[in-house]
C-alpha cells in the first residue's frame, strides 16, 4: 500500500524519543531560539553551502509542532458552524489530537482550538528534491458533525495559485483520502482506520512530490519534459507562495514563518540561482542534471529572476524581523533571571 510506505517513510506510528515531548502544550510557547544571524541552508542545491551552515532544522526548536489556541477568527471554517454534534464525534476529535500529538513527522506542524475542537490547521514543509522545497502550504480543516464516518474537510491556502493538479485556485483538496479524488479500497476514507494524521502524511508525500505533472488524471503525453517543465512553473509558483506568506502569516504561525524563511533564506536564493543557470528543479548538484536552453526555458528564466529579485528584499526584511524577535527573547530571558 502506498500510504503505508509513507506512513513508514515519515515515522509515523513510530516511538518518539523523549525530546519530543515538547511539542506537547496548550499555548504556544515565545520564541526561544530564533537562527542565527547568518541563514542557514537545508536544500540539496548546493552541499559545500549545506556543509558550512548546517542541516536547517532549528525552527523545530523554536515553534511547538502541536499546539491548542484560542483565536480562529481567521480559519476558512470560522463561519462553518459545528451543527449538532455527539460525545463520541468530541471523543474521537480528541483521540485525533492525540495522535498528532504523539506521531507528527517533523516537517508538519497543528494548532487546534480550545473553543471550536472541530477546526485545524496545519503547515506542511515542502519536501526535498521536489519543486515545493523549502515552502510552507497551509491547510485549514473541519470535521463535520458525521465525523468520522465521513472524511474532514479541507482547505488549501492557495492565495489563488495553481501549483499542484490537485490543489485548486479555489483551496479546494482533491486527494482519494478525502473522498475528493478517485480511488478504491483502503485509498479512500474508512471511518475505522483512517485518521487526520495520514491525509496530512498524503498531502505531503502524494500530493507535493517530485513530478507532479503526472497527478493529473488524463495526461495526454508522458514525455519527461513536459513534467519538467510543469516542476518549473510549480517552483515559480512557490516562490510567489512565499512572498505571501511573509506579507501575511496565518494566525499562530508567525513565529515558525518568521524562523522558516530566516532559517532557509540561503537555500532558497541559492536554489534560485542555480534554476535560473539550467539546473533541473528539485534536483541537486551531483546530479548535473540541466535543461535545453530554448524558448520554454528563457521564459521561465524571466519569470523566476523576477521572483528572486522580489524574494531577495522580503527575505531581508525577515532576517531584521528575526533578529528584532531574538532581541527580545534575550531582554525577556535577561529580566526573568535577574527578577
Amino acid at each position: 500500500m502506498v500510504l503505508n510506505k509513507l506512513l513508514q517513510l515519515f515515522g509515523v506510528g513510530k516511538k518518539k524519543k523523549k525530546k519530543d515531548s515538547k511539542k506537547k502544550g496548550k499555548s504556544i510557547n515565545p520564541v526561544s531560539q530564533v537562527p542565527k544571524d547568518e541563514p542557514e541552508c537545508s536544500s540539496n542545491i548546493s552541499s559545500m553551502v549545506k556543509e558550512g551552515h548546517g542541516s536547517g532544522n532549528e525552527d523545530h526548536k523554536s515553534f511547538n509542532q502541536f499546539d491548542v489556541v484560542q483565536d480562529y477568527s481567521d480559519h476558512h471554517y470560522a463561519k462553518t458552524s459545528p451543527g449538532k454534534t455527539t460525545k463520541d464525534w468530541a471523543k474521537t476529535i480528541q483521540n485525533e489530537w492525540k495522535l498528532l500529538q504523539r506521531d507528527l513527522p517533523e516537517s508538519i506542524y497543528v494548532r487546534v482550538y480550545e473553543d471550536r475542537i472541530d477546526l485545524i490547521r496545519a503547515a506542511i514543509v515542502g519536501p526535498a528534491g521536489t519543486p515545493y522545497h523549502d515552502g510552507l502550504f497551509f491547510f485549514d480543516v473541519c470535521f463535520p458533525p458525521e465525523y468520522p464516518r465521513c472524511p474532514p474537510k479541507v482547505h488549501f491556502h492557495s492565495s489563488g495559485l495553481r501549483l499542484n493538479p490537485n490543489l485548486y485556485e479555489s483551496g479546494k483538496v482533491c486527494l482519494s483520502l478525502l473522498n475528493t479524488w478517485l480511488g478504491s479500497g483502503s485509498e479512500k476514507w474508512g471511518k475505522s482506520n483512517s485518521t487526520m494524521l495520514q491525509v496530512l502524511v498524503s498531502i505531503q508525500g502524494l500530493v507535493l512530490n517530485d513530478k507532479p505533472y503526472f497527478n493529473e488524471p488524463v495526461i495526454f503525453s508522458s514525455k519527461e519534459k513536459h513534467s519538467l517543465g510543469y516542476n518549473q512553473t510549480a517552483f515559480v509558483l512557490t516562490c510567489k507562495l512565499m512572498l505571501y506568506l511573509l506579507h501575511k502569516p496565518p494566525k499562530h504561525f508567525e513565529t515558525l514563518i518568521v524562523c522558516h524563511f530566516h532559517e532557509r533564506e540561503r537555500a532558497i536564493l541559492e536554489a534560485c540561482r542555480a534554476y535560473a543557470s539550467g539546473m533541473v528543479v528539485g534536483s541537486s548538484v551531483m546530479d548535473g542534471r540541466t535543461y535545453l536552453r530554448n524558448k520554454c526555458f528563457a521564459g521561465f528564466k524571466k519569470s523566476l529572476d523576477a521572483q528572486t529579485e522580489l524574494l531577495a528584499k522580503e527575505l531581508s526584511a525577515n532576517r531584521l524581523h528575526a533578529l528584532q524577535l531574538k532581541r527580545e527573547v534575550d531582554a525577556a530571558d535577561k529580566t526573568m533571571s535577574t527578577s
